[in-house]
């Protein structure tokens, strides 16, 4: 296998940091749909819960694959497929505060939870195991 000669490296292909100034807020159109991340599955592919109710697998575009860093947790834009329902493709990685804003446009639901990474959390009650070692005697 022949190296890749005078064309750079990793870095080249990445490009220079230059999402530093705020971006535009970009809602949802027809065709488009709001999502959460729920698990990565690897080869650029994630399996999603849409703001409609409905599990997608998605698949990351060649512009976002390495360079927007994708987690459980997030909000992202999804393009849906014509004649493929269960199957969609990440157009947009929106960040915690634009997707704060989102939600006061009221565009998402009350119940998702924008900068947690834990999406299945459970609720804690009186019963759950802490441990105390304040109590413990000195030898």
């Amino acid at each position: 296998m022949p190296k890749n000669k005078g064309k750079g490296g990793k870095n080249r292909r990445r490009g220079k940091n230059e999402g530093d100034e705020k971006r535009e807020l970009v809602f949802k159109e027809d065709g488009q749909e709001y999502a959460q991340v729920l698990r990565m599955l690897g080869n650029g592919r994630l399996e999603a819960q849409c703001i409609d109710g409905v599990k997608r697998l998605c698949h990351i575009r060649g512009k976002m694959r390495k360079k927007v860093w994708v987690c459980t947790g997030d909000i992202i834009l999804l393009g849906l497929r014509d004649f493929q329902d269960e199957k969609a493709d990440v157009i947009l990685k929106y960040l915690a505060d634009e997707a704060r804003s989102l939600k006061a446009y009221g565009e998402l639901p009350d119940s998702i939870r924008v900068n947690e990474t834990d999406t299945f959390e459970e609720e804690r009650d009186e019963n759950d195991d802490f441990f105390d070692f304040d109590d413990v005697d000195q030898i």
